[in-house]
This record gives structure tokens, C-alpha cells and sequence, in this order.
């Protein structure tokens, strides 16, 4: 895999103590644009290390019984496995926890709110909503929290150490900075597509290229919400002129054929515009073999299954609570229109998405759980 070099640059406080130049590479593959970096956050070894402690600490949640990574597991391309995710006091959610491969270049976070544009915002959500749970930290708020971690040894170089021109470096902001920076280093370019991409004919089976056509083709349309570097049409980099914020309704609900979705209503939900029922954010497909269940619900189990009711142009559920023709709703995307394929074809097309696993972001030591793999603190 070829990569090219981003260098961060930057300076520190101009002291005669901390008069250093401090300097980041981050590799982005040579296939990818820049990634997006806030003001204020610029990326150091050090504050990633500060964030991968805490995506992993259950000392981030109320009662100590879950951590970020708990929802989001390396080996899952940083899912859960779960219909929808369980917050810390054992509440199920509405929504299923969306992998965060190449979050760093996401428009928007989450499944349906589009106010949401930064991890550093976002990463306040799970902390302390209350609706649903997540993390639960309301229980003992943000002094509560910050107690916690200036009484943790591990912390007490790495937070000071990760934010050297803070008089207070044991703040909720620098907490979300750093977990933040972290995440964006969850980048997976080296698939076998990627492979294939940069040159390397054996990287994907014959079965996986007819995939690949199929998948690209304007007979299945796939692309069009599942195109580009990431495989979804919500992305962000200063390369672009402005940034990708879509939400699609895909057909798959249509309860009572009034246009309602159960549990959750997308976009809706925020803005409780009828124009933004069913409307979600298009995940990335890359390592899309080991993140089922599928769609924001998790109601379908398995890719076979997944495509026959792309192909089918919606799910029409005859009876139940949901009864009622997604395939008819009046939001549907125009872009899920059915398709007819052979089971050669069916096969080839899952052979394709089976070549965007990349094994490599699921084992990298530098994302995985620094206590499972007894790291010293």
C-alpha cells in the first residue's frame, strides 16, 4: 500500500522551558485526500496515546462498567455486533453503533443528525446524553469525571504531557480533544481493493472484480451513496469545495403506510420535517463483511439478505407492528430502484464487499485496547 506523509507541524508555548518544535506525520494513503483537522486540535503522539487510553477506560462511564471501545471493537471494525447499541445502565437504544473506519473524514456523525460535524462535539453525546444512555456520565458530571482521571496515575503525565500549554490540562474539552485525535488515526486503506486499486492484479479474485463492475454499475446504483475513497457519500476534506451531508431514505419502513418509521425516524427526530422520514447517513461499507447487523436498526442479518431487499427496491413488511410498503414511501431515495441479478451475480457482488475487509485496520496494534493487551500504564 503506498501512502504519502500529511506533516503537522506546529509550535508550543515560546518559554525557555517549552521553547520545542514538535512535529506529527500522519500517513494518509496516497488514494485519500487530507483529513480535516480543527483549530485548536492539532494531532501529537502524545494526545493520541492520552485519547486511545480513554476510548478504552470504563472510568468514562457513570458506573465504570463501559468504555467507548465497548460499542466500537477493533476486530468489528470498531462495532458492536448488536441489532443496536446498550448503554452502560443496560438500556437498548434505537440506533446500532456505526463503524469508525476513516471517522476522521466523515461530514457528519452518527445515523441521522446533521448538526453533529465534528468527533470533538460528538464525542459528547455518548459522555452525557441522557436520552438514550450511552456512557452515562450525568450521573456524576464533568467535575465527578475530571476527579476521577486526575486520581488516576496513568493520567497523571499523560494529560499534562498532551496539553503543555494548559494551565488546567484535566478539562472535558481536552478529554474530547484527545479521544478526538485518536480517531482519526482509524484509517483503512489496505483491502484487497485497495490493493487492486494500486496496481496489485492479484490483490482480488475474478469473482470480486465482476463484483466490483456490478457494484459501479448504473444498473445497481450502489455507488452512488457507497462511492468514493470511503464508501459513503458523507465526507469531508479541505481538498473539497464543500462538504458531502446527505441523508437518504432507503425504503425499508413505511409503518401503516403513513410515512412512519418505528423506534427511530432519522433526520426526522431533529427536525420533525415529514420531508426527513427514514432519512439517515449512508455508513461506510469498507469492512462491511464483519459489521452486520445491517441498516440503523440492525434488522437485517446478513448481506445475502441486505441485497435481496435492495433488489427488491424496499422492504414491504405484509404484517406486524411495521406492517406497510417501504418500496412506496414518498421519501425513498430516487437512486433505490430495484435491480434483477442471476445467483452468479449475487455471488460476485458479495465477493466484492467480502474484498473491502481490511485486515490490517482490524489487528493494528496501535487502535487496540491498551488494558486487554496489558500495556503498561
Amino acid at each position: 500500500m503506498l501512502f504519502i506523509c500529511l506533516s503537522l507541524v506546529f509550535s508550543m508555548a515560546c518559554t525557555e522551558e517549552t521553547a520545542t518544535i514538535e512535529t506529527y506525520s500522519l500517513d494518509i494513503p496516497e488514494t485519500f485526500p487530507e483529513p480535516t483537522i480543527p483549530e485548536g486540535n492539532s494531532p501529537t503522539e502524545v494526545k493520541i496515546e492520552l485519547g486511545r487510553y480513554l476510548f478504552y477506560d470504563t472510568l468514562l462511564s457513570g458506573n465504570q462498567t463501559q468504555s467507548c471501545g465497548s460499542c466500537h471493537q477493533q476486530a468489528l471494525a470498531f462495532t458492536d455486533g448488536r441489532t443496536v447499541a446498550v448503554g452502560a445502565t443496560g438500556q437498548k437504544h434505537s440506533l446500532g453503533s456505526m463503524s469508525l473506519a476513516n471517522v476522521g473524514y466523515a461530514a457528519t456523525m452518527g445515523w441521522g443528525n446533521p448538526t453533529l460535524t465534528s468527533l470533538e462535539t460528538q464525542a459528547l453525546v455518548p459522555m452525557f446524553g441522557e436520552e438514550p444512555v450511552e456512557l452515562g456520565l450525568t450521573e456524576i458530571g464533568e467535575d465527578g469525571l475530571i476527579e476521577r482521571l486526575k486520581a488516576e496515575p496513568r493520567y497523571q503525565e499523560r494529560f499534562p504531557a498532551a496539553f503543555p500549554n494548559d494551565a488546567e490540562p484535566f478539562t472535558v474539552p481536552n478529554v474530547v480533544k484527545a479521544i478526538a485525535s485518536f480517531q482519526r488515526t482509524m484509517i483503512s486503506a489496505d483491502s484487497p481493493y485497495d490493493r487492486y486499486q494500486q496496481g496489485d492484479a492479484t490483490a482480488m479474485s475474478d469473482s470480486a472484480i465482476r463484483g466490483m463492475d456490478l457494484f459501479f454499475s448504473e444498473r445497481l446504483e450502489c455507488f452512488h451513496c457507497h462511492g468514493g475513497f470511503t464508501f459513503s457519500d458523507s465526507v469531508s476534506s479541505p481538498e473539497f469545495p464543500f462538504n458531502e451531508q446527505p441523508f437518504h431514505n432507503n425504503g425499508m419502513y413505511n409503518v401503516g403506510n403513513t410515512g412512519a418509521y418505528p423506534t427511530n425516524q432519522g433526520v426526522f427526530e431533529l427536525t420533525g420535517d415529514p420531508d426527513d422520514r427514514g432519512k439517515f447517513k449512508a455508513p461506510t461499507l469498507r469492512n462491511i463483511a464483519v459489521t452486520g447487523p445491517y441498516l440503523h436498526d440492525g434488522s437485517v442479518e446478513t448481506l445475502e439478505e441486505l441485497i435481496e431487499l435492495y433488489a427488491a427496491g424496499g422492504r414491504n413488511i405484509i404484517e406486524g407492528p411495521n406492517a406497510g410498503d417501504g418500496t412506496q414511501h414518498p421519501n425513498k431515495s430516487t437512486f433505490i430502484v430495484g435491480f434483477e441479478l442471476s445467483e452468479s451475480e449475487r455471488s460476485d457482488l458479495i465477493e466484492f464487499l467480502h474484498s473491502l475487509t481490511d485486515e490490517t485496520f482490524l489487528s493494528n496494534p496501535a487502535l487496540s485496547d491498551p488494558y486487554a493487551a496489558g500495556e503498561e500504564p
